[in-house]
Protein backbone atom coordinates (compact mmCIF):
# COMPACT_ATOMS: atom_id res chain seq x y z
CA UNK A 1 0.00 0.00 0.00
CA UNK A 2 2.49 2.42 0.78
CA UNK A 3 4.43 1.97 -2.50
CA UNK A 4 1.04 2.51 -3.66
CA UNK A 5 1.11 5.50 -2.00
CA UNK A 6 4.34 6.48 -3.54
CA UNK A 7 3.77 6.05 -6.73
CA UNK A 8 0.50 7.23 -6.95
CA UNK A 9 2.01 10.43 -5.39
CA UNK A 10 5.13 10.61 -7.92
CA UNK A 11 2.59 10.43 -10.44
CA UNK A 12 0.16 13.30 -9.81
CA UNK A 13 3.42 15.51 -9.67
CA UNK A 14 4.70 14.29 -13.10
CA UNK A 15 1.57 14.69 -14.19
CA UNK A 16 1.29 18.59 -11.98
CA UNK A 17 4.44 19.57 -13.41
CA UNK A 18 3.85 18.26 -17.47
CA UNK A 19 0.41 20.21 -16.81
CA UNK A 20 2.16 23.49 -16.18
CA UNK A 21 5.08 23.20 -18.80
CA UNK A 22 2.11 22.62 -21.43
CA UNK A 23 0.67 26.13 -19.84
CA UNK A 24 3.85 28.37 -18.83
CA UNK A 25 4.60 30.81 -21.19
CA UNK A 26 8.18 31.48 -20.46
CA UNK A 27 10.11 28.03 -22.10
CA UNK A 28 9.25 26.90 -25.58
CA UNK A 29 11.18 23.72 -25.04
CA UNK A 30 9.16 23.20 -21.64
CA UNK A 31 6.46 23.39 -23.42
CA UNK A 32 6.99 21.34 -26.33
CA UNK A 33 8.68 18.70 -24.37
CA UNK A 34 7.28 18.61 -21.51
CA UNK A 35 9.10 16.75 -19.00
CA UNK A 36 11.92 15.40 -21.21
CA UNK A 37 12.61 19.28 -21.21
CA UNK A 38 13.69 19.64 -17.72
CA UNK A 39 16.85 16.87 -18.78
CA UNK A 40 17.97 20.21 -21.02
CA UNK A 41 17.84 22.38 -18.48
CA UNK A 42 19.42 19.88 -15.42
CA UNK A 43 22.20 19.45 -18.19
CA UNK A 44 22.76 22.63 -18.69
CA UNK A 45 23.11 23.38 -15.34
CA UNK A 46 25.65 20.72 -14.67
CA UNK A 47 27.70 21.13 -17.85
CA UNK A 48 30.53 23.17 -16.61
CA UNK A 49 31.54 20.00 -14.60
CA UNK A 50 30.53 17.55 -17.21
CA UNK A 51 32.70 19.07 -19.74
CA UNK A 52 35.76 19.38 -17.79
CA UNK A 53 36.20 15.82 -16.95
CA UNK A 54 34.07 14.55 -20.57
CA UNK A 55 33.39 16.96 -23.51
CA UNK A 56 34.87 20.57 -24.30
CA UNK A 57 35.47 23.92 -22.30
CA UNK A 58 33.77 26.74 -22.20
CA UNK A 59 34.90 27.91 -25.58
CA UNK A 60 35.25 25.00 -27.72
CA UNK A 61 31.85 25.01 -29.26
CA UNK A 62 30.86 26.29 -32.23
CA UNK A 63 30.06 28.28 -33.92
CA UNK A 64 28.72 30.32 -30.64
CA UNK A 65 30.69 29.11 -27.64
CA UNK A 66 28.77 28.32 -24.49
CA UNK A 67 30.16 31.15 -22.34
CA UNK A 68 29.10 33.19 -25.59
CA UNK A 69 26.30 31.66 -25.47
CA UNK A 70 25.66 31.96 -21.58
CA UNK A 71 26.09 35.39 -21.57
CA UNK A 72 23.50 36.30 -24.02
CA UNK A 73 20.73 34.05 -22.18
CA UNK A 74 22.02 36.12 -18.87
CA UNK A 75 21.72 39.39 -21.15
CA UNK A 76 18.34 38.74 -22.29
CA UNK A 77 16.89 37.69 -19.01
CA UNK A 78 18.21 40.11 -17.26
CA UNK A 79 20.21 38.28 -14.52
CA UNK A 80 23.90 37.79 -13.76
CA UNK A 81 25.92 38.22 -16.59
CA UNK A 82 29.07 38.40 -14.42
CA UNK A 83 31.63 35.50 -14.83
CA UNK A 84 33.79 34.30 -11.69
CA UNK A 85 37.16 33.54 -10.98
CA UNK A 86 39.09 35.23 -14.05
CA UNK A 87 39.12 34.40 -17.61
CA UNK A 88 39.25 30.66 -18.53
CA UNK A 89 41.42 31.61 -21.44
CA UNK A 90 45.08 30.41 -22.24
CA UNK A 91 46.14 34.34 -22.91
CA UNK A 92 50.05 32.97 -23.81
CA UNK A 93 48.98 30.65 -26.03
CA UNK A 94 46.12 31.78 -28.32
CA UNK A 95 45.82 33.82 -31.53
CA UNK A 96 43.36 36.32 -33.17
CA UNK A 97 42.52 37.22 -29.32
CA UNK A 98 41.01 40.92 -29.21
CA UNK A 99 42.38 43.31 -26.35
CA UNK A 100 40.88 47.04 -25.50
CA UNK A 101 43.47 48.89 -24.49
CA UNK A 102 41.69 51.10 -21.87
CA UNK A 103 42.48 54.87 -21.13
CA UNK A 104 44.46 56.03 -18.37
CA UNK A 105 41.89 58.16 -17.87
CA UNK A 106 38.41 56.88 -18.57
CA UNK A 107 35.33 59.00 -18.69
CA UNK A 108 33.04 58.56 -15.57
CA UNK A 109 29.46 57.66 -15.78
CA UNK A 110 27.05 60.18 -15.26
CA UNK A 111 25.80 60.58 -11.65
CA UNK A 112 22.09 59.14 -11.93
CA UNK A 113 22.62 56.80 -14.48
CA UNK A 114 21.41 53.52 -14.42
CA UNK A 115 23.91 50.98 -13.89
CA UNK A 116 22.38 48.21 -15.60
CA UNK A 117 20.69 47.83 -19.10
CA UNK A 118 17.83 49.71 -19.96
CA UNK A 119 16.26 49.10 -23.53
CA UNK A 120 14.16 52.57 -23.01
CA UNK A 121 17.70 54.76 -22.75
CA UNK A 122 19.32 55.11 -26.80
CA UNK A 123 22.60 54.95 -27.72
CA UNK A 124 22.27 57.03 -31.24
CA UNK A 125 24.22 56.59 -34.26
CA UNK A 126 26.89 59.36 -34.75
CA UNK A 127 25.76 59.52 -38.43
CA UNK A 128 22.41 60.45 -39.93
CA UNK A 129 21.51 57.48 -42.27
CA UNK A 130 20.65 59.58 -46.06
CA UNK A 131 21.98 63.14 -44.54
CA UNK A 132 24.66 63.23 -46.75
CA UNK A 133 22.44 62.73 -49.83
CA UNK A 134 19.57 65.01 -48.56
CA UNK A 135 16.92 62.54 -48.40
CA UNK A 136 13.63 63.53 -47.74
CA UNK A 137 13.07 61.26 -44.69
CA UNK A 138 16.45 60.96 -43.31
CA UNK A 139 16.76 60.14 -39.70
CA UNK A 140 19.46 59.04 -36.78
CA UNK A 141 19.07 55.56 -36.04
CA UNK A 142 18.26 55.93 -31.89
CA UNK A 143 20.25 52.76 -31.53
CA UNK A 144 23.62 51.55 -32.86
CA UNK A 145 22.81 47.92 -32.24
CA UNK A 146 19.92 46.53 -34.90
CA UNK A 147 18.39 43.23 -35.47
CA UNK A 148 19.82 41.63 -38.92
CA UNK A 149 17.70 40.57 -41.99
CA UNK A 150 15.88 37.02 -41.39
CA UNK A 151 12.59 36.64 -43.45
CA UNK A 152 9.29 34.99 -42.66
CA UNK A 153 9.64 31.66 -43.36
CA UNK A 154 13.07 30.74 -42.23
CA UNK A 155 11.91 32.00 -38.91
CA UNK A 156 8.21 31.67 -37.47
CA UNK A 157 5.85 34.00 -37.07
CA UNK A 158 6.36 33.77 -33.82
CA UNK A 159 9.89 34.24 -33.67
CA UNK A 160 9.25 37.63 -35.89
CA UNK A 161 6.86 38.73 -33.74
CA UNK A 162 8.95 38.58 -30.62
CA UNK A 163 12.12 40.35 -32.51
CA UNK A 164 9.95 43.22 -33.96
CA UNK A 165 8.46 43.68 -30.56
CA UNK A 166 11.81 43.13 -28.74
CA UNK A 167 13.19 45.89 -31.56
CA UNK A 168 10.20 48.59 -30.60
CA UNK A 169 10.73 47.97 -26.62
CA UNK A 170 14.57 48.86 -27.64
CA UNK A 171 14.49 51.57 -29.89
CA UNK A 172 16.27 49.25 -32.97
CA UNK A 173 15.92 48.77 -36.79
CA UNK A 174 14.50 45.41 -37.88
CA UNK A 175 15.89 44.71 -41.02
CA UNK A 176 12.59 42.57 -43.01
CA UNK A 177 14.89 39.67 -44.78
CA UNK A 178 14.00 39.21 -48.66
CA UNK A 179 10.79 37.58 -47.35
CA UNK A 180 9.18 41.11 -47.52
CA UNK A 181 7.13 42.70 -45.08
CA UNK A 182 5.05 40.21 -43.36
CA UNK A 183 2.14 40.64 -40.78
CA UNK A 184 4.62 39.85 -38.20
CA UNK A 185 7.05 42.62 -38.93
CA UNK A 186 4.09 44.78 -38.10
CA UNK A 187 4.25 44.99 -34.53
CA UNK A 188 5.83 48.30 -33.37
CA UNK A 189 9.35 47.93 -34.19
CA UNK A 190 10.97 49.99 -37.38
CA UNK A 191 11.93 48.80 -40.33
CA UNK A 192 14.56 48.23 -42.84
CA UNK A 193 12.59 46.59 -45.92
CA UNK A 194 15.19 44.43 -47.44
CA UNK A 195 14.46 43.93 -51.36
CA UNK A 196 16.45 40.61 -52.37
CA UNK A 197 16.08 39.00 -56.07
CA UNK A 198 12.87 37.56 -56.22
CA UNK A 199 11.78 41.39 -55.32
CA UNK A 200 8.78 40.26 -52.92
CA UNK A 201 6.14 42.52 -51.94
CA UNK A 202 7.07 44.66 -55.06
CA UNK A 203 7.13 42.51 -58.02
CA UNK A 204 4.86 41.91 -61.12
CA UNK A 205 3.79 38.98 -61.94
CA UNK A 206 6.76 37.70 -64.19
CA UNK A 207 9.18 38.16 -60.74
CA UNK A 208 10.44 41.69 -62.43
CA UNK A 209 10.66 44.38 -60.03
CA UNK A 210 7.93 47.32 -59.66
CA UNK A 211 8.84 50.59 -58.87
CA UNK A 212 5.21 51.31 -58.08
CA UNK A 213 4.36 48.43 -56.03
CA UNK A 214 7.41 49.33 -53.73
CA UNK A 215 5.91 52.54 -53.42
CA UNK A 216 2.57 51.98 -52.22
CA UNK A 217 4.24 49.10 -50.07
CA UNK A 218 6.16 51.98 -48.08
CA UNK A 219 2.89 54.22 -47.74
CA UNK A 220 0.75 51.19 -46.81
CA UNK A 221 3.38 50.48 -44.11
CA UNK A 222 4.72 53.60 -42.17
CA UNK A 223 7.19 51.40 -40.09
CA UNK A 224 9.48 51.22 -42.81
CA UNK A 225 12.57 53.81 -42.64
CA UNK A 226 14.85 52.90 -44.84
CA UNK A 227 15.16 50.09 -48.19
CA UNK A 228 18.15 47.57 -48.04
CA UNK A 229 18.63 46.19 -51.69
CA UNK A 230 20.11 42.55 -50.94
CA UNK A 231 23.06 41.66 -53.35
CA UNK A 232 24.26 39.07 -51.40
CA UNK A 233 24.82 37.25 -47.46
CA UNK A 234 27.60 36.11 -45.96
CA UNK A 235 26.42 32.20 -45.35
CA UNK A 236 25.51 31.73 -49.05
CA UNK A 237 26.71 34.52 -51.90
CA UNK A 238 26.34 33.97 -54.97
CA UNK A 239 23.31 31.97 -54.43
CA UNK A 240 19.53 31.82 -54.82
CA UNK A 241 16.44 30.09 -53.84
CA UNK A 242 14.26 27.86 -54.07
CA UNK A 243 10.72 27.78 -52.02
CA UNK A 244 8.36 24.77 -53.12
CA UNK A 245 4.87 24.94 -53.56
CA UNK A 246 3.92 22.88 -51.61
CA UNK A 247 4.80 25.37 -49.21
CA UNK A 248 4.25 28.30 -50.68
CA UNK A 249 1.02 28.63 -48.01
CA UNK A 250 -1.86 31.42 -49.01
CA UNK A 251 -0.15 33.57 -46.32
CA UNK A 252 3.08 33.23 -47.84
CA UNK A 253 2.13 33.87 -51.43
CA UNK A 254 0.01 37.05 -50.29
CA UNK A 255 2.86 38.54 -48.52
CA UNK A 256 5.42 37.28 -51.37
CA UNK A 257 3.32 38.43 -53.88
CA UNK A 258 3.25 35.30 -55.85
CA UNK A 259 0.75 31.73 -56.59
CA UNK A 260 -0.23 30.08 -54.21
CA UNK A 261 1.31 26.49 -54.57
CA UNK A 262 3.68 27.49 -57.28
CA UNK A 263 7.67 27.28 -56.53
CA UNK A 264 8.58 30.73 -55.76
CA UNK A 265 12.04 31.04 -56.95
CA UNK A 266 14.38 33.67 -55.58
CA UNK A 267 17.14 34.03 -58.69
CA UNK A 268 21.26 34.33 -57.90
CA UNK A 269 21.56 37.78 -59.36
CA UNK A 270 19.32 40.99 -59.58
CA UNK A 271 17.32 41.52 -62.80
CA UNK A 272 16.48 45.06 -62.59
CA UNK A 273 20.26 45.89 -62.85
CA UNK A 274 23.07 43.94 -64.47
CA UNK A 275 26.17 46.82 -63.62
CA UNK A 276 27.15 49.51 -61.39
CA UNK A 277 25.50 52.29 -63.07
CA UNK A 278 21.70 50.74 -62.95
CA UNK A 279 22.11 49.91 -59.74
CA UNK A 280 22.98 53.77 -59.10
CA UNK A 281 20.01 54.41 -61.14
CA UNK A 282 17.94 51.94 -59.31
CA UNK A 283 19.25 53.35 -55.90
CA UNK A 284 18.26 57.10 -56.91
CA UNK A 285 14.63 56.28 -58.62
CA UNK A 286 13.73 54.40 -55.14
CA UNK A 287 15.05 57.40 -53.20
CA UNK A 288 13.30 59.83 -55.26
CA UNK A 289 10.20 58.28 -55.67
CA UNK A 290 9.94 57.35 -51.29
CA UNK A 291 12.22 59.60 -49.88
CA UNK A 292 13.64 56.90 -47.85
CA UNK A 293 17.20 56.31 -47.25
CA UNK A 294 18.42 53.32 -50.13
CA UNK A 295 21.51 51.00 -49.13
CA UNK A 296 23.15 47.81 -49.99
CA UNK A 297 24.19 44.68 -48.21
CA UNK A 298 27.05 42.39 -49.66
CA UNK A 299 29.26 39.99 -48.66
CA UNK A 300 32.74 40.54 -50.27
CA UNK A 301 34.29 38.44 -53.17
CA UNK A 302 35.61 40.20 -56.11
CA UNK A 303 37.43 43.70 -55.31
CA UNK A 304 36.46 45.29 -58.96
CA UNK A 305 32.39 45.78 -58.06
CA UNK A 306 33.30 48.13 -54.73
CA UNK A 307 36.63 50.03 -56.98
CA UNK A 308 33.67 50.42 -59.52
CA UNK A 309 30.91 51.96 -56.95
CA UNK A 310 33.41 53.81 -55.60
CA UNK A 311 34.73 55.64 -58.34
CA UNK A 312 31.38 56.17 -60.17
CA UNK A 313 29.45 57.68 -56.36
CA UNK A 314 32.67 60.22 -56.80
CA UNK A 315 32.27 61.71 -60.06
CA UNK A 316 28.57 61.36 -60.27
CA UNK A 317 25.51 62.63 -58.07
CA UNK A 318 24.53 59.00 -57.66
CA UNK A 319 25.08 56.91 -54.61
CA UNK A 320 23.87 54.99 -51.54
CA UNK A 321 22.99 56.39 -48.57
CA UNK A 322 24.44 53.31 -46.82
CA UNK A 323 25.92 49.85 -47.03
CA UNK A 324 25.80 47.10 -44.88
CA UNK A 325 28.90 44.34 -44.98
CA UNK A 326 28.32 40.80 -44.02
CA UNK A 327 31.02 38.56 -43.32
CA UNK A 328 31.20 35.21 -44.15
CA UNK A 329 30.88 33.65 -41.20
CA UNK A 330 27.72 35.29 -40.68
CA UNK A 331 24.17 32.54 -41.69
CA UNK A 332 21.17 32.70 -39.77
CA UNK A 333 19.68 30.21 -41.54
CA UNK A 334 21.23 27.27 -43.87
CA UNK A 335 23.95 26.95 -46.72
CA UNK A 336 25.90 24.45 -48.68
CA UNK A 337 29.34 23.53 -46.83
CA UNK A 338 31.06 24.69 -49.08
CA UNK A 339 29.75 28.02 -49.20
CA UNK A 340 29.21 28.54 -45.53
CA UNK A 341 33.26 27.46 -44.96
CA UNK A 342 34.54 28.77 -47.83
CA UNK A 343 33.24 31.73 -50.00
CA UNK A 344 32.93 35.04 -49.28
CA UNK A 345 35.83 36.91 -46.87
CA UNK A 346 35.53 36.94 -43.08
CA UNK A 347 34.08 40.48 -41.87
CA UNK A 348 37.79 41.57 -40.11
CA UNK A 349 38.93 40.74 -44.05
CA UNK A 350 35.91 42.45 -45.85
CA UNK A 351 35.04 45.59 -44.43
CA UNK A 352 38.61 47.21 -43.92
CA UNK A 353 38.98 46.32 -47.66
CA UNK A 354 35.75 48.35 -48.89
CA UNK A 355 36.18 50.92 -46.37
CA UNK A 356 39.36 51.71 -47.29
CA UNK A 357 38.83 52.20 -51.06
CA UNK A 358 35.87 54.62 -50.20
CA UNK A 359 38.05 56.47 -47.66
CA UNK A 360 40.76 56.75 -50.48
CA UNK A 361 37.56 58.25 -53.48
CA UNK A 362 36.73 60.88 -49.85
CA UNK A 363 33.59 58.95 -49.32
CA UNK A 364 33.73 57.06 -46.84
CA UNK A 365 32.33 59.92 -44.12
CA UNK A 366 29.37 60.08 -46.49
CA UNK A 367 28.04 56.63 -45.67
CA UNK A 368 26.24 55.18 -43.01
CA UNK A 369 28.47 51.87 -42.78
CA UNK A 370 26.77 48.65 -41.27
CA UNK A 371 28.16 45.43 -39.60
CA UNK A 372 27.02 41.96 -39.75
CA UNK A 373 28.72 38.29 -39.29
CA UNK A 374 28.33 37.42 -35.57
CA UNK A 375 28.91 40.70 -34.19
CA UNK A 376 26.36 40.36 -31.38
CA UNK A 377 29.01 39.85 -29.21
CA UNK A 378 30.26 43.79 -27.41
CA UNK A 379 34.17 42.53 -27.97
CA UNK A 380 33.20 41.94 -31.41
CA UNK A 381 30.82 45.37 -32.01
CA UNK A 382 33.17 47.40 -30.63
CA UNK A 383 36.01 46.61 -33.45
CA UNK A 384 33.23 46.55 -36.39
CA UNK A 385 32.93 49.77 -34.67
CA UNK A 386 36.51 50.81 -34.76
CA UNK A 387 36.86 49.72 -38.32
CA UNK A 388 34.57 52.23 -39.07
CA UNK A 389 31.22 50.85 -38.84
CA UNK A 390 28.05 52.82 -37.76
CA UNK A 391 25.84 50.31 -36.94
CA UNK A 392 25.99 47.40 -36.11
CA UNK A 393 23.43 44.33 -36.77
CA UNK A 394 23.42 41.31 -35.06
CA UNK A 395 21.18 38.27 -36.07
CA UNK A 396 22.44 34.61 -34.51
CA UNK A 397 22.48 36.23 -31.05
CA UNK A 398 19.25 37.81 -31.67
CA UNK A 399 17.67 34.22 -32.14
CA UNK A 400 19.71 33.15 -29.16
CA UNK A 401 17.74 35.69 -26.65
CA UNK A 402 14.16 34.34 -27.92
CA UNK A 403 14.83 30.56 -27.31
CA UNK A 404 17.64 29.31 -29.75
CA UNK A 405 19.83 26.76 -28.14
CA UNK A 406 21.79 26.25 -31.24
CA UNK A 407 20.28 23.01 -32.22
CA UNK A 408 21.59 23.80 -35.75
CA UNK A 409 18.25 22.53 -37.37
CA UNK A 410 17.44 25.77 -38.83
CA UNK A 411 17.38 23.91 -42.48
CA UNK A 412 15.05 21.27 -41.41
CA UNK A 413 12.09 22.53 -40.05
CA UNK A 414 12.37 20.76 -36.46
CA UNK A 415 13.97 23.75 -34.65
CA UNK A 416 12.90 22.27 -30.99
CA UNK A 417 11.88 26.08 -29.43
CA UNK A 418 10.06 26.61 -32.32
CA UNK A 419 12.38 29.95 -33.46
CA UNK A 420 12.69 28.68 -36.93
CA UNK A 421 10.41 26.15 -38.12
CA UNK A 422 6.87 26.52 -39.55
CA UNK A 423 5.34 24.27 -37.61
CA UNK A 424 2.15 25.13 -35.33
CA UNK A 425 3.07 22.94 -33.02
CA UNK A 426 6.64 23.69 -32.33
CA UNK A 427 5.70 27.35 -32.77
CA UNK A 428 3.76 27.23 -29.77
CA UNK A 429 6.26 26.97 -27.13
CA UNK A 430 7.32 30.77 -27.68
CA UNK A 431 5.57 33.13 -26.28
CA UNK A 432 6.57 36.24 -28.54
CA UNK A 433 5.21 38.69 -25.59
CA UNK A 434 7.79 37.11 -23.00
CA UNK A 435 10.50 36.47 -25.98
CA UNK A 436 10.53 40.01 -27.19
CA UNK A 437 11.48 41.22 -23.47
CA UNK A 438 14.45 39.24 -23.42
CA UNK A 439 14.82 40.14 -27.09
CA UNK A 440 15.00 44.04 -25.58
CA UNK A 441 17.08 43.18 -22.77
CA UNK A 442 19.86 41.35 -24.73
CA UNK A 443 19.73 44.49 -26.98
CA UNK A 444 20.01 46.51 -24.57
CA UNK A 445 22.78 44.67 -22.99
CA UNK A 446 24.86 45.23 -25.91
CA UNK A 447 24.40 48.90 -26.00
CA UNK A 448 25.44 49.25 -22.08
CA UNK A 449 28.36 47.13 -22.11
CA UNK A 450 29.51 48.52 -25.92
CA UNK A 451 29.06 52.15 -24.28
CA UNK A 452 30.81 51.12 -20.66
CA UNK A 453 33.75 49.97 -23.27
CA UNK A 454 34.28 53.35 -25.00
CA UNK A 455 34.05 55.17 -21.59
CA UNK A 456 36.83 52.67 -20.33
CA UNK A 457 38.77 53.96 -23.84
CA UNK A 458 38.41 57.39 -22.25
CA UNK A 459 35.41 58.48 -24.96
CA UNK A 460 31.96 59.34 -24.80
CA UNK A 461 30.46 57.18 -27.77
CA UNK A 462 31.62 53.52 -28.90
CA UNK A 463 31.79 55.36 -32.72
CA UNK A 464 34.73 57.22 -31.10
CA UNK A 465 36.81 54.66 -30.11
CA UNK A 466 40.01 55.02 -32.26
CA UNK A 467 41.23 51.63 -33.43
CA UNK A 468 44.58 52.40 -31.96
CA UNK A 469 42.99 51.50 -28.72
CA UNK A 470 42.82 47.75 -29.73
CA UNK A 471 45.20 44.99 -30.61
CA UNK A 472 45.33 41.28 -31.13
CA UNK A 473 47.42 38.81 -29.39
CA UNK A 474 48.92 36.01 -31.21
CA UNK A 475 50.76 32.69 -30.00
CA UNK A 476 54.22 33.82 -30.22
CA UNK A 477 54.44 36.32 -27.03
CA UNK A 478 53.70 39.49 -29.16
CA UNK A 479 50.75 41.68 -30.67
CA UNK A 480 49.56 43.43 -33.46
CA UNK A 481 48.42 47.01 -33.84
CA UNK A 482 45.28 46.35 -35.87
CA UNK A 483 45.93 49.91 -37.45
CA UNK A 484 49.17 47.52 -38.62
CA UNK A 485 47.19 45.10 -39.64
CA UNK A 486 44.24 46.84 -41.44
CA UNK A 487 46.49 49.36 -43.50
CA UNK A 488 44.74 52.10 -41.44
CA UNK A 489 46.35 55.70 -41.40
CA UNK A 490 46.20 57.58 -37.53
CA UNK A 491 42.29 58.63 -37.19
CA UNK A 492 40.67 56.35 -40.15
CA UNK A 493 37.28 54.51 -39.27
CA UNK A 494 36.65 57.14 -36.92
CA UNK A 495 33.52 59.94 -37.84
CA UNK A 496 34.37 62.93 -39.54
CA UNK A 497 34.70 66.24 -37.49
CA UNK A 498 31.36 67.21 -37.95
CA UNK A 499 29.80 63.96 -37.15
CA UNK A 500 31.56 63.41 -33.61
CA UNK A 501 31.02 67.03 -32.30
CA UNK A 502 27.13 66.41 -33.07
CA UNK A 503 27.02 63.24 -31.23
CA UNK A 504 29.57 64.65 -28.63
CA UNK A 505 27.06 66.97 -28.51
CA UNK A 506 23.67 64.58 -28.23
CA UNK A 507 25.34 62.29 -25.84
CA UNK A 508 25.76 65.47 -23.53
CA UNK A 509 21.84 66.09 -23.92
CA UNK A 510 21.28 62.53 -23.06
CA UNK A 511 22.81 62.62 -19.84
CA UNK A 512 26.10 61.56 -20.77
CA UNK A 513 29.82 63.40 -19.79
CA UNK A 514 31.56 65.25 -22.48
CA UNK A 515 34.64 63.32 -22.13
Amino acid sequence: MKARTVAAAAGAALAGVAGWDLTQRRHALLRNYPLVGHLRYLLEGIGPELRQYIVTDNDDERPFSRDQRRWVYTSAKSTDRYFGFGTDNDLERVSNYLIVKHAAFPVAAPAGEPHRPDPARPLPAAKVLGGARGRARAFRPDSIVNISAMSFGSLSGAAITALNRGAALAGCLHTTGEGGVSPYHREGGDLVWQVGTGYFGCREADGSFSLPRLVDRVAEVPAIRAIELKLSQGAKPGLGGMLPGAKVTPEIAAIRGVPVGVDCKSPSAHTAFSDVDGLLDLVESIAEATGLPVGIKSAVGEDAFWEDLATRMAVTDRGVDFITIDGGEGGTGAAPLVFSDHVALPFKWAFPRVYRRFHEAGLADDIVWIGSGKLGLPENALLALALGCDLVNVGRTAMFSIGCIQAQRCHTGHCPTGVATQSPWLQRGLDPTDKSVRCAGYLATVRFELLTLARACGVVHPALVPLSALELLDDGYSTVPLQDLFGYDPGMGLPGPAHRAAITEIMATLGHPAG
